[in-house]
Formats: C-alpha cells, sequence, structure tokens
C-alpha cells in the first residue's frame, strides 16, 4: 500500500511541474495567462519589465562507457518556459501585449540556442572526447544566447518597436527550420565516411 501511495504522489508532483513547464514545440504560443509570478501586474504601474522565463537547460547523467559511445545529446537540451518564474509587469493591455511578443520571441530563441547546442555537440563529440569540452560549448553557446537576447531587447525596446521584433523573430523562426535534425526528439544523420 505504500508504494501505490508513493507512485501516486510521484504521478501528482510530475503532473504539477509538466503543468509549470512548458516545453518548445513550435506549436504553443504564450499567453499572458503564463505568466504566473505573483509580480505580475497589467495596469496601476508606472515601469514596464518582464521576464520571461525562458531557459536553455543541459543536463545528463551516464557511466563513462555509456558517454564514450553516446554521439546524439538531443534530449539531453531543453528549451523550455517556466510559468510560475515569468512575469510581467505593464503601464497597460497593449504594453502587455508589446511584452508577450517580445517574450514568444525569446522562447523561440532559446529552441534556436538550444538546436545549436545539439549540432555543435554532436559535431564536436568523438568517442574518446573528454566530458569537459561540454562545457565550454555551452559556456559558448549560452553566451551568443545572451548577447542575441540583450540585443533584442534594446534594438526593439522589449517588443514595443512591432517591426523590428517581427523581422528579427522570423529570422530566428528561419534558423530554426534550417537546423531539422536538431530538435529535441530528432536523431541526426550519420556523416558520410
Amino acid at each position: 500500500m505504500k508504494k501505490l501511495v508513493l507512485i501516486a504522489l510521484g504521478f501528482v508532483m510530475a503532473q504539477v511541474h509538466a503543468q509549470n513547464n512548458v516545453e518548445w514545440d513550435g506549436k504553443y504560443q504564450l499567453q499572458l495567462s503564463d505568466f504566473q509570478s505573483n509580480a505580475t501586474q497589467i495596469g496601476a504601474v508606472d515601469i514596464n519589465s518582464i521576464h520571461t522565463a525562458s531557459s536553455l537547460d543541459f543536463a545528463f547523467q551516464m557511466s563513462n562507457v555509456e558517454f564514450m559511445f553516446t554521439k546524439n545529446f538531443n534530449a539531453k537540451v531543453i528549451s523550455s518556459f517556466k510559468r510560475d518564474a515569468a512575469s510581467i509587469i505593464a503601464t497597460d493591455s497593449i504594453t502587455a501585449k508589446y511584452l508577450l511578443n517580445f517574450a514568444q520571441y525569446e522562447f523561440d530563441l532559446s529552441e534556436l540556442y538550444a538546436r545549436k547546442l545539439r549540432k555543435e555537440i554532436y559535431d564536436k563529440k568523438g568517442t574518446f572526447s573528454d566530458v569537459s569540452f561540454l562545457q565550454v560549448v555551452f559556456n559558448s553557446i549560452q553566451q551568443q544566447y545572451t548577447e542575441d537576447h540583450a540585443m533584442a531587447s534594446k534594438n526593439t525596446n522589449l517588443g514595443q518597436e512591432e517591426e523590428k521584433l517581427a523581422a528579427i523573430h522570423s529570422a530566428v523562426l528561419q534558423n530554426i527550420n534550417e537546423l531539422p535534425d536538431f530538435c529535441k526528439s530528432c536523431k541526426p544523420p550519420k556523416k558520410a565516411k
């Protein structure tokens, strides 16, 4: 009976976690209701701010032997959005919509860099690679992601310059489509010898 209770509790915890996290799938579009932090407020404020809580995560656990013979790490790199950590503070609903559009751009940007990370790992991972190379690759991709996000934030005034945001967002979506073998569930083709 105790096992049944623990399994049920684990299932409930997994459901709560799943409801809080949205993994990028190319279909889901963020809504204002996804910004569930207590800090979220639209109207009756003097500032505009956004914390999108989009992230690029990479984690794995395996033996040295498993690592040696693993080439595809696509499933270990995750682009996600955390609802309970996301907040929008906007002076009005129009500004909130601009911020929401910027958040969607950032969510898509995190997937682009997830794909770049997956590809970089795939391209550089050899049979006898040392695990330490992964940190260097991850740090480099993370820095590029942060820089692109900061430039977009500055150049679009957090999405309030709609045409500029639409142009860079379109470029991000095109770049995602140019890396079809590096989605989370994809298996890249083997290189020709």
